[in-house]
């Protein structure tokens, strides 16, 4: 059977699917952008106490390992990947312009806890959609995906300016606008062509689940990127201790994103085998978070902060190539729903238990998170072998 990288597509077609997906990947990110560090800002200033901001902001972390895999597996059965990114935009924009009429902390966990349900489907349903593109028409994944960085980036730094312009209780109307680009930028999406009608289903819905190689996989991808929750969570707290100014954290940010970019762009000329990427970046974020956990001088601060694109980069590249070679093109939503659900789980697991661990050893926390890179690593190595056969690229396309 021809593969679908392999059947002709005319050069305009495919290059309307990769600008109307990296205008959405775009968009997409920019919510999160805005979302993810002002959102408890906009909670503080409507007077959302401490412990309620805390509750509210872990529910999407909660969604991605309860409601997320049900979502994406629907959307999957139903042949409505596109359609459901759709919707969850749609949702997200009217579940958030919902939250901004609330300031009770009750109505406030419902409304948003509802929007979460439909918002965290979204990046891996549109990840799956990526990925059929990519078997489809002999794309990289890379090149897609940096839009997604470099929006989430732009739209941190500018909502970082408009916090010194606009009030704080007005905040939560830029994520609102977001969402709404996001959705119209929805209605660019390219339909693509029903798999189940070009390819014979061979495999249960089940088969998945009881193939180690991809278990391997997920769990690995899930460790090596649950090691940045100290970074994420802890990292500009602690630099602030050691007297670094936030202009200067700012830009440690920054520079990590621009690496991560920086590989995306690369990546189509990579030769190594996915699992070794992985391997490279398991490896790489145990340098870089040993290294950190030394209270390195600022000069080899920002060199260890160019490892992100390694860390994070390499291993988000090589975990989307084994996905797209190691799961049926008809099952990648469901693929994609897993690896969010075990990312979602082991990252809420290791948010809680850090806290705690910071609080007893501080910058020694970085060596946990070392060692969990490190079993990361050494798991995806492993299974190098198992994951070096493709028993499903027939029907995967890949």
């Amino acid at each position: 059977m021809q593969s679908e990288s392999q059947i002709p597509t005319p050069a305009a077609v495919k290059r309307r699917f990769a600008v109307s997906l990296a205008l959405f990947y775009s968009a997409l990110f920019a919510v999160s952008g805005t979302q993810l560090p002002f959102f408890p800002v906009w909670l503080k200033a409507i007077g959302i106490d401490a412990a309620w901001i805390g509750l509210i902001n872990a529910l999407p972390a909660i969604t991605r390992f309860t409601t997320l895999p049900q979502i994406t597996a629907f959307a999957e059965k139903r042949h409505a990947i596109r359609a459901g990114m759709m919707v969850s935009v749609l949702a997200t924009a009217i579940g958030f312009a919902a939250v901004g009429l609330q300031q009770h902390p009750l109505a406030l966990f419902l409304i948003y806890a509802l929007t979460c349900v439909m918002w965290t489907p979204s990046t891996p349903l549109t990840d799956a959609y990526a990925l059929r593109g990519v078997a489809r028409y002999g794309l990289d994944y890379g090149p897609l995906r940096l839009w997604g960085s470099a929006a989430f980036a732009a739209s941190s730094l500018a909502c970082g300016y408009l916090v010194d312009v606009i009030a704080p209780r007005d905040l939560i109307w830029v994520i609102v606008a977001w969402a709404v680009v996001a959705m119209l930028a929805s209605l660019l999406l390219q339909p693509l062509d029903d798999i189940r009608r070009k390819t014979t289903e061979r495999h249960t819905d089940t088969a998945l689940l009881r193939d180690v190689g991809f278990w391997a996989l997920i769990a690995s991808a899930a460790l090596i990127q649950g090691s940045h929750v100290a970074y994420y969570t802890f990292s500009a707290i602690n630099w602030q201790l050691h007297g670094i100014s936030g202009l200067t954290i700012a830009g440690l940010w920054t520079l990590g994103v621009i690496a991560e970019i920086v590989v995306f762009a690369l990546s189509p000329r990579f030769l190594l085998h996915p699992s070794t990427m992985m391997a490279i970046g398991g490896l790489s974020a145990v340098v870089r978070w040993i290294v950190t956990a030394n209270e390195p001088p600022l000069p080899l601060l920002a060199i260890v902060q160019l490892g992100h694109g390694l860390t994070f980069g390499m291993t988000i590249v090589g975990t989307m190539n084994l996905l797209v070679q190691r799961v049926p093109s008809h099952q990648l939503a469901r693929g994609q729903g897993y690896y969010a659900a075990c990312s979602g789980l082991l990252g809420a697991v290791t948010s809680i238990a850090s806290g705690a661990i910071y609080a007893r050893i501080g910058d020694g926390l970085y060596y946990v998170m070392a060692a969990m890179a490190a079993a990361g690593a050494l798991l995806i190595w492993s299974a190098r072998h198992r994951l070096k056969a493709h028993p499903q690229s027939e029907d995967s396309g890949g």
